[in-house]
């Protein structure tokens, strides 16, 4: 596991005009090319104890979407997105541990999602909706006077890829010792492997060149998008979202346990209703900086 740094919430504000984060290869706000090398040291924030660790994720731009000899691509027509701010990023799916804080505190709605699993602190929150996802945002943001949401899709494909321009983070394959999915059949994107059948503990992989882990597979992730087709010219480029469209159908990214390695490529994308609630679809949150 690589190296971090804690820094209190106080000091975040400090460390970015006194350019700490730039000392980072991970954290300057050039555009991303390649990722950083192994062994860099991300910046981690954490705003209390309950809250998320956070991850620093600078600006940059990058190719959005999937090249047309990309394998299983949707439709993902290929486009410039400039993300203008640096942010930051959970560095795991939220937790069930993090989802009960929520609870206890007063927050989430009261609403207590199964765990068919059982609710072992390092076990990413399913059962949730887009509603329950930003709810739990809604909450961070109260608790710590930080603003808390939910990525935008542009932001989480970004920081899915860590400067990749492959179909994974990782490379043009992933396998199942990369990632949660269903690798139980050999495929042109994944070697023949292990389908467990369930989510499995936050960080049980390698992080990517950001930092984050599990951006690929375990569970589906929300993010703040109204669903469209396709990336029309309407849509946003400068990573906000897309706030246009079918509103009641809020977009999914990651893939999850129980999916095939198309579905976990860093541009695959699906949509589901606001109120929908799966085993396999769950939370990852964004902080401004």
């Amino acid at each position: 596991m690589r190296g971090v740094w804690f820094v209190a919430a106080a000091s975040v504000a400090a460390l970015l005009s006194a350019g700490a984060v730039a000392r980072s290869p991970l954290a300057k706000t050039s555009t991303v090319k390649h990722p950083a090398p192994a062994g860099e040291k991300p910046l981690v924030i954490k705003d209390c104890r309950d809250c998320p660790e956070m991850v620093a994720v600078p600006a940059g731009e990058f190719m959005m979407g999937s090249p047309q000899t990309e394998l299983h691509r949707g439709a993902e027509a290929q486009h410039t997105v400039t993300i203008l701010r640096a942010f930051a990023v959970s560095r795991f799916e939220i937790t069930t541990a993090e989802w009960d804080a929520c609870l206890k505190d007063g927050g989430c709605g009261g609403d207590k999602p199964d765990a068919p699993w059982g609710r072992a602190s390092r076990m990413p929150v399913v059962n949730v909706s887009w509603n329950n996802a930003t709810a739990y945002a809604d909450w961070l943001s109260r608790k710590t006077g930080h603003r808390y949401r939910l990525l935008s899709e542009a932001e989480w494909e970004y920081a899915a890829r860590g400067g990749s321009k492959d179909a994974f983070a990782f490379g043009p394959k992933l396998s199942a010792g990369q990632a949660n999915f269903d690798a139980s059949s050999k495929t042109e994107l994944n070697p023949k492997g292990p389908m467990r059948g369930m989510a499995v503990a936050v960080g049980s992989f390698k992080p990517n060149a950001f930092g984050l882990y599990d951006m690929h597979g375990n569970v589906w992730e929300w993010v703040e998008d109204c669903w469209n087709d396709e990336y029309g010219p309407a849509l946003p480029r400068d990573g906000q979202p897309a706030l246009t469209g079918d509103c009641g159908g809020r977009i999914l990214r990651g893939g999850s346990w129980e999916d095939g390695a198309a579905d976990l490529r860093a541009a695959a994308r699906v949509a589901s209703a606001a109120t929908d609630r799966s085993w396999s679809d769950g939370i990852r949150v964004a902080r401004e900086l």
